[in-house]
């Protein structure tokens, strides 16, 4: 059968918007590539795993933080004695400070190794256990409590130089998260720095002067990877033709498109097509 879009996992959360289940469970499961509507934290305490997270391998070592973003394409590859949790939350649960964030390391930052003792470990049985009680009084407030905690411990996991903590919040951290939403809402219809600019009543020097500040790249990359990201995901997991795919991205001229694929990749996208990346040879 005809794959027109990547697997969507929609509605998989029970009432309370959370599920937190053990990564033993996990364990020699290999699932097909798919998105999900929801966040998902990996929290390992001990072992090792490692995950297909948009065309990266992502291996945590020992004690270590993940989290895989709604619409990430992800699967699960091995787990070698790993002990810990996996996390699910809808994402309305989980703060705007916490969720501008996760925003701005999309793609940069979303892995981190943690101590051993950290609070993480101690945190998620009590919140599990919370989870099982769910007839008692302030369910509803201990369980936005819990997940207001769970989302902060992560993000103190991935935030852990001085540096990142001094720009959060400040004028030009602003700058690049609305930055990077707005590329992940426009990227079909807008691909130059200067219409980002326009957008954000900035000047594109001033744009990518912020931009490579706090991220480390310029605000073209954050742009081309996009389309690019979404193109491999098209390319590689649904049966869209090349000209579809172009279309879709929003060009209407598939030769141009063409050409830009190739000159980020460095293959043609029929040769993309038809390679299989190393990480997914089983």
């Amino acid at each position: 059968m005809a794959k027109s879009n990547i697997l969507l996992h929609t509605n998989e959360l029970n009432s309370t918007g959370i599920e937190i289940c053990p990564m033993g469970e996990l364990e020699e499961s290999v699932q097909a590539a798919h998105r999900d509507e929801h966040f998902m934290f990996v929290i390992q305490q001990e072992g090792y795993s490692s995950l297909e997270l948009d065309f990266r391998k992502v291996e945590l070592h020992g004690a270590a933080v993940l989290y895989v973003a709604p619409g990430q394409v992800h699967r699960y590859i091995k787990n070698e004695h790993s002990k810990g949790w996996l996390v699910f939350v809808e994402t309305a649960l989980i703060p705007k400070t916490y969720l501008e964030i996760f925003t701005t390391y999309l793609n940069s930052n979303q892995a981190a190794e943690v101590e051993k003792d950290d609070s993480l470990f101690s945190f998620i049985p009590v919140f599990d256990a919370v989870l099982a009680h769910n007839e008692v009084s302030f369910q509803n407030n201990l369980i936005n409590s819990f997940t207001d905690s769970l989302a902060g411990l992560m993000v103190r996991a991935l935030v852990r130089n001085k540096y990142s903590e001094k720009v959060i919040g400040g004028q030009k951290y602003k700058t690049v998260l609305l930055f990077k939403q707005m590329i992940q809402s426009h990227y079909r219809e807008l691909k130059q720095v200067k219409e980002y600019a326009v957008k954000l009543h900035i000047t594109p020097l001033y744009l990518n002067e912020v931009v490579k500040e706090i991220t480390g790249f310029a605000a073209s990359h954050w742009i081309q990877q996009e389309i690019i990201l979404e193109s491999q995901r098209l390319l590689y997991y649904t049966d869209m033709d090349i000209k579809e795919i172009a279309f879709d991205l929003g060009y209407d001229d598939y030769t141009y498109f063409s050409r830009f694929f190739k000159k980020n990749t460095g293959y043609t996208a029929s040769e993309f097509r038809k390679r299989k990346p190393l990480f997914v040879q089983l």
